[in-house]
């Protein structure tokens, strides 16, 4: 047998087979239930997109959804929903089954919107839902008559004389069809258009072992080539960051739990940032002031951004995301919370790390922001006034803790949030502010402290003396905390205790070791361990009782520490009045709250010069114009569906017939046909029987 005689029966025996898996294949993929399967999930997917923030740092989602579930949604990609395989996949799909519908569909659409259907016959015109019988003139005058009538209503008009009678066919809306033509064109651009902006190329790349993600904080100078991307990448979406008087040419794309650098044909560089607020504080305008230069050829062009004004510099479209700090120069001062810290002024770079203190007060000093207006809550629930120490030690660093609901909004002046890293690496975060605060009608300075992000702020108040500094607070803190003075204090506050009370001096002793034992309690950890004593010494009938014993020698320990100071610095004593009465519970409030502050010092901001810095998102987006026809083309689309309606307009007299026969019929079904057929058939008989009239009188 010859080759060519096996290669015929070969093909006899597979080609059905094929052709009928082909056919269905087809059919599949270009019905419009494949089609509408694709777009719900494609809008499954969106909603996830939605509400799940999309290309955070890795960490931001470990810490939100925990170990075990956040491997499971990585491996799913669902925090770069719109990168991910699987949706583009989908996306791809959907553009294959809308064009192989359009390819299906419209050569039939075509022929349905050339067609005149002049061969339709009497007994399917009796079919149609709205049909009558209208007695006229049948000459050749009438017909021309009702041809002009439906050519003056906006209907195309064909008179087609058949042996078994004469059919005048008229037709209006045949665009209605186009706009289906138009909505699936649309789709398949839009889904191109995120094709065309998507990271496929990128995945290429990194498939292919050329690019690889770069983890952890590098200079930009040590990223290695394969962590750069080329300015002729086509396309991406990254952000740049710019401090005032320096320039960039490269900017950052986020790529899972790294980064990528995408290098740009031209360097941005800052002039000025410009920033206006509302009266509450909050931003209402910011700009940014730009020279924008061509790498190749040297050409710069000056422009300012502003958010919804963006710049397009070389097919690279340069939007003003937000602001932050560009590395502010920061004037610190050290102050002691423990023995043996050393006070002492520094600066400090925002951006830049460094080390403070000394032995076992050594931490890293992480400065990572400053902001020179602040608008807070200051509504405060004020602990340090509280009557019973169960109050008192409701929650450490209470004292400065707003009440829910309760709002007292203004500016506070400048803040510098920092972390404070200990040997082992375990950090704080810290929120200080520079200028004091008034609150319950006495000046305070403010610090706010957290172990992680996912906690709030706790903030620790500690009271100014009346030349507006912290130094008696300091001093008091000092000598209330200081073992090596606990019996000299104890000794001064039974003294006065006697004088005033006139009691026994037998006494004495009692009083004594009562003043050292609650110093002691306070100097290890503060209200809280005295608070633990009474509840687990002290029957349960007489705690509200000694609560307020305790809380009378503590205040009578301060004033006495007080005027001890007083009298070391040759200053005359002072009598006890109310406001020094609120002062020393403050201070025995805020010295309390230091133990649990987490720092043996407080850095108090004292000068800055601030530095501001743009975040722009650079974008070269080739879909984006694209995406633009496309929506153009859907809307277009929808309004041929929405306002044009296909109608079609039968006249049908048999052979020796005296009589027509009307029939209309539309692409939808509504109210407004019928009147419409009323109206017509209203018209036309009127027409008729009127061969020799104009028509339309």
């Amino acid at each position: 047998m010859s080759d060519s005689s096996s290669d015929t029966l070969r093909a006899e025996a597979v080609s059905p087979r094929q052709r009928n898996f082909a056919n269905q294949l087809f059919e599949l993929v270009s019905s419009m239930r494949f089609a509408i399967s694709l777009l719900t999930l494609l809008a499954v997917a969106s909603i996830v997109g939605t509400v799940l923030k999309q290309n955070e740092p890795y960490n931001n989602y470990l810490n939100q959804f925990g170990p075990f579930w956040f491997p499971l949604f990585e491996s799913l990609g669902l925090y770069a929903v719109y990168n991910a395989v699987w949706f583009l996949v989908i996306l791809a799909f959907l553009v294959l089954s809308t064009s192989l519908c359009i390819a299906r569909q419209t050569p039939h659409m075509l022929k349905e919107m050339r067609s005149w259907r002049e061969h339709a016959q009497e007994v399917s015109l009796r079919q149609f839902a709205h049909h009558a019988e209208i007695a006229g003139d049948v000459g050749e005058q009438a017909q021309g008559a009702a041809s002009h009538y439906l050519a003056r209503q906006g209907f195309r008009v064909r008179t087609v004389v058949r042996d078994d009678g004469t059919l005048i066919v008229a037709r209006a809306g045949r665009f209605n069809r186009l706009g289906y033509f138009l909505a699936h064109i649309a789709i398949v651009l839009i889904c191109l258009g995120g094709l065309l902006d998507g990271n496929l190329p990128l995945k290429l790349q990194m498939w292919l072992g050329n690019k690889q993600i770069l983890q952890g904080v590098a200079m930009m100078g040590d990223v290695p080539a394969s962590a750069r991307l080329g300015d002729g990448n086509f396309s991406f979406r990254g952000n740049l960051f710019v401090p005032e008087g320096k320039s960039q040419s490269a900017a950052v794309l986020n790529v899972r739990d790294g980064i990528l650098i995408q290098e740009l044909p031209f360097s941005l560089s800052l002039k000025k940032f410009t920033i206006d607020h509302y009266t509450t504080g909050a931003p209402k305008r910011f700009a940014s002031e730009v020279v924008v230069t061509d790498r190749k050829t040297g050409e710069q062009v000056e422009r300012t951004i502003e958010v919804n004004k963006p710049f397009t510099f070389n097919g690279i479209t340069i939007y003003q995301a937000s602001f932050e700090d560009g590395g502010s120069q920061l004037q610190l001062h050290l102050k002691a919370l423990k023995q043996g810290v050393l006070s002492q002024a520094f600066q400090a770079e925002v951006g830049v790390n460094q080390s403070i203190g000394t032995g076992d007060s050594a931490r890293t000093l992480e400065v990572t922001g400053f902001r020179p207006i602040n608008v807070e809550n200051m509504a405060v629930r004020d602990d340090s006034q509280a009557t019973s120490l169960a109050m008192s030690v409701n929650k450490h660093l209470g004292s400065a803790v707003s009440k829910p609901g309760d709002k007292d909004l203004h500016d506070v002046g400048p803040s510098f949030s920092y972390k404070l890293r200990d040997a082992a690496g375990q950090a704080r975060e810290y929120n200080t502010f520079m200028r004091p605060v008034q609150q319950d009608g006495r000046w305070w300075m403010i610090s706010g402290m957290r172990n992680s992000p996912q906690e709030e702020f706790r903030f620790l108040r500690m009271p100014l003396d009346d030349e507006g500094k912290l130094d008696t607070f300091l001093s008091l803190h000092a000598a209330i905390q200081n073992p090596a003075l606990t019996k000299a204090i104890a000794n001064r506050f039974a003294q006065t205790a006697l004088q005033q009370q006139g009691s026994n001096a037998s006494v004495r002793p009692k009083l004594v070791e009562t003043a050292e034992r609650t110093l002691t309690l306070f100097q290890v950890d503060g209200l809280k361990s005295v608070a633990d004593f009474i509840e687990t010494q002290v029957p349960a009938p007489q705690r509200e009782a000694a609560a307020g014993v305790f809380l009378k020698v503590l205040y009578g320990c301060v004033w006495e520490a007080w005027q001890m100071q007083r009298e070391a610095d040759h200053l005359p004593a002072q009598d006890l009045d109310e406001a020094r009465a609120m002062f020393v519970r403050a201070v025995l409030a805020a010295s309390s709250d230091t133990l649990h502050y987490g720092a043996p010092y407080f850095l108090q901001l004292s000068g800055y010069n601030e530095v501001k810095a743009s975040v722009f998102q650079v974008t070269r987006s080739p879909g984006q114009p694209v995406v633009y026809l496309g929506s153009a083309l859907l809307v277009a689309g929808i309004l041929c569906m929405l306002y044009i309606r296909e109608r079609r307009l039968y006249l049908w007299r048999a052979v020796n017939a005296h009589s027509w026969l009307i029939a209309m019929s539309a692409n939808r079904r509504s109210l407004d046909v019928g009147l419409e057929f009323a109206k017509h058939q209203q018209a036309l008989t009127h027409t008729l029987s009127r061969s020799g009239a104009a028509p339309g009188q």
